[in-house]
């Protein structure tokens, strides 16, 4: 099962992450290094990289469909996690960062990890049809769910896209620019984009282990909201919403699927993580999602697609 395998060899950086930083070989600051490589070399590099290799003028009618249906599935996904995060906390603080991890899954380093690995035909693809999903993290997720109202700092109007000018998006537009007008680079600057990007899944697999290292397990694991929002984030919300698609026969591409399902089946995101710790803010129920959901995504994930798999051909 080359799914399996492929999840095997992203969890077994998760597991040397988190060893790594339980047993306190590596710096403190080793997350926020790593996590810096990640946002300013590694994913920009994968993005560049992929879009040089794969945009072409024909690609280009194809972006503005994969966004419109990516925006279309979160328009039912949002107001299904608002109402679900209900049964995960009580506690308004705790309730939005719930209801942020239902929203968002991992997309994006989860998401780019495995879509890299295990399907790398349509990475392209899969980098267009979460645009949408950028934006709406940006623009409402991110300021109206994990930035405590009483820091007083949450963004507003044209300031919410601020975010959105960042290496990745820059990455994206000069892969695109770079791959529409046949440009070939030199071989060895093409050889420092690749090998770049290939080490994006690895390190974003290890920040993963390192930030959950630093929670005390025994005590986060004893909440139950830790898993009823990974059970609805990995199991019933690609269930179900993939299940109707499939259903009413909707007529999407076998591509578009695999996004929907890269997107739907991620485990809860690291943001809940690093958003709320830059304001002080307690966060060891969200490192406890983040570790429970990606635990279990080791198993759901490559049975998820197993499955799906069989019906989209």
């Amino acid at each position: 099962m080359p799914t399996l395998d492929r999840m095997v060899f992203l969890f077994a950086f998760i597991l040397i992450g988190y060893l790594l930083g339980k047993l306190k070989l590596i710096p403190d600051n080793s997350a926020q290094v790593l996590s810096k490589l990640e946002n300013y070399l590694f994913i920009p590099a994968l993005v560049m990289g992929s879009f040089i290799s794969n945009f072409t003028v024909s690609k280009l009618s194809e972006a503005g469909t994969l966004i419109l249906i990516c925006l279309a599935v979160e328009a039912f996904v949002l107001p299904t996690a608002i109402l679900c995060a209900k049964l995960c906390a009580k506690d308004k603080y705790q309730r939005g960062i719930y209801t942020y991890g239902l929203c968002f899954s991992n997309f994006g380093f989860m998401g780019n990890a495995v879509v890299a690995a295990v399907f790398p035909d349509i990475f392209m693809e899969y980098l267009v049809f979460v645009i949408g999903l950028w934006v709406v993290l940006y623009v409402w997720g991110v300021p109206s769910l994990l930035i405590p109202k009483e820091a007083g700092s949450a963004p507003k109007g044209f300031a919410r896209l601020k975010p959105l000018l960042n290496p990745m998006f820059i990455s994206m537009i000069i892969g695109m620019l770079i791959g529409l007008s046949g440009l070939t680079l030199p071989s060895s600057v093409d050889s420092v984009i690749k090998v770049s990007g290939d080490c994006m899944s690895p390190v974003a697999m290890l920040l993963t282990g390192i930030t959950v290292s630093k929670i005390d397990l025994v005590q986060t694991l004893k909440k139950k909201g830790l898993y009823i929002a990974s059970a609805l984030r990995l199991i019933v919300f690609p269930v179900v919403f993939m299940g109707l698609i499939l259903l009413l026969k909707i007529p999407f591409s076998k591509t578009v699927l695999i996004c929907l399902m890269c997107s739907l089946a991620m485990p809860l995101g690291l943001n809940t993580v690093v958003v709320p710790g830059a304001y002080g803010k307690d966060t060891s129920e969200a490192a406890g999602m983040a570790l429970v959901s990606h635990t279990l995504s080791v198993i759901t994930i490559p049975l998820l697609f197993s499955f799906f798999l069989q019906f989209i051909g």
